[in-house]
């Protein structure tokens, strides 16, 4: 008997340990390669099963799977969304980390703070914390392909290079300011607008629910700098005055985290000129608020930030864009409390034109 109840007793502390073997916390503030990223995002599902789903919404080059978490409540109804990608350029890691941290952030202060309770009802968040995957586990391979910046598809002919810039490649003035035809350069756009299987389909994502999103946000490095459309120097949004006050506000909140000051422009006015971006392309097809977040640093570590900044680098950044997030709900949902005053205010005015005195609430 005794030696049966041992068994039980040793059965269970095995399970009891390799659930804990299982269970390994994931570190927010290390860079971690797309295996560990994958794993992170079902980790994500399993623990909030009600507000996290997965989806699949494209192929790279590769073949690669292109993923992203869709956060929010289910409700039933059609929800206003907002989007949000990191990692477009592959050695920007510092993207990606955000991407996670961000996730995480939300979620958190989802079950303690009334105002994220209430954004995760009325909107959902679409994340892809890894865009170009292709390039991206090409960076981790060794230390000469660290700084790969494009995907990874085949070269044209005549060329012998690999590789396309995804923020050259939308169709948002697509060849025209600072883009390169040769195919062996950094800014090299593509055959042409949309010629690659990542800008495909999320822009068939995105633009097929194009009506529901508030915001398009992506997320680079580095510079400190939260840009917005146009990068062409010739086009200006209809919104300037509103992008530029709601930037400005958020590189106030950034700053207020810790000290750090982001520049707030179009490209063409802090930064240099360039065309083909997903920013531009969003604004264009209707998307309000658009904006690049360029991460720390200003070319002290470039686009090798060293691991020890990722937090506060992440927290800052949590700040700037949680501040475009509320003021793009805020503004949304408030314009729909007093259409329901005013049509309330109709319904009572017919009513007493009626000379009607008693109303059932019923």
């Amino acid at each position: 008997m005794f030696q049966s109840v041992g068994l039980i007793c040793a059965a269970l502390l095995s399970a009891v340990a390799a659930a804990t073997i299982e269970r390994v916390e994931h570190d927010y503030f290390r860079y971690h390669p797309m295996p560990e990223i994958t794993d992170w995002m079902w980790l994500m599902v399993k623990d909030h099963p009600d507000l996290v789903t997965v989806v699949d919404y494209g192929r790279t080059h590769e073949n690669r799977t292109i993923s992203l978490l869709k956060i929010g409540l289910d409700t039933g109804l059609k929800k206003k969304a907002v989007w949000m990608d990191c990692g477009i350029h592959a050695r920007e890691w510092i993207a990606p980390a955000f991407c996670q941290y961000f996730v995480r952030q939300i979620l958190q202060t989802s079950k303690t703070d009334p105002k994220m309770e209430l954004m995760m009802k009325n909107l959902d968040f679409y994340v892809t914390p890894v865009f170009n995957v292709d390039g991206y586990v090409y960076s981790w391979k060794d230390n000469t392909t660290r700084l790969w910046r494009k995907n990874r598809s085949a070269s044209p002919p005549g060329c012998d290079c690999q590789g396309t810039d995804l923020n050259r490649n939308f169709d948002s003035n697509w060849g025209t300011v600072r883009v390169s035809s040769d195919c062996c350069s950094n800014r090299y756009g593509g055959t042409g607008p949309m010629s690659e299987p990542e800008t495909q389909f999320l822009t068939y994502f995105v633009g097929s629910r194009k009506d529901d999103f508030l915001c398009f946000l992506t997320i680079h490095s580095y510079g400190q700098q939260l840009l917005f459309p146009y990068g062409h120097p010739n086009f200006t949004a209809s919104n300037y005055a509103e992008l530029m006050e709601v930037g400005l506000a958020a590189a106030e909140a950034i700053q207020e985290a810790h000290g750090m000051i982001y520049e707030v422009g179009t490209p063409s006015d802090i930064l240099y000129s360039f065309s083909g971006s997903s920013q531009d392309w969003a604004h264009m097809v209707g998307i309000p608020l658009a904006f690049t977040f360029e991460l720390r640093d200003n070319g002290t570590f470039g686009f090798e930030l060293p691991e020890d900044l990722i937090q506060p680098t992440c927290e800052e950044a949590y700040s700037g864009v949680l501040h475009i997030i509320t003021y793009a709900h805020d503004k949304a949902f408030s314009a729909a409390a007093p259409a329901a005053t005013a049509a309330a205010a109709a319904i009572w005015t017919v009513l007493f034109a009626a000379g009607t005195t008693t109303v059932s609430l019923m």
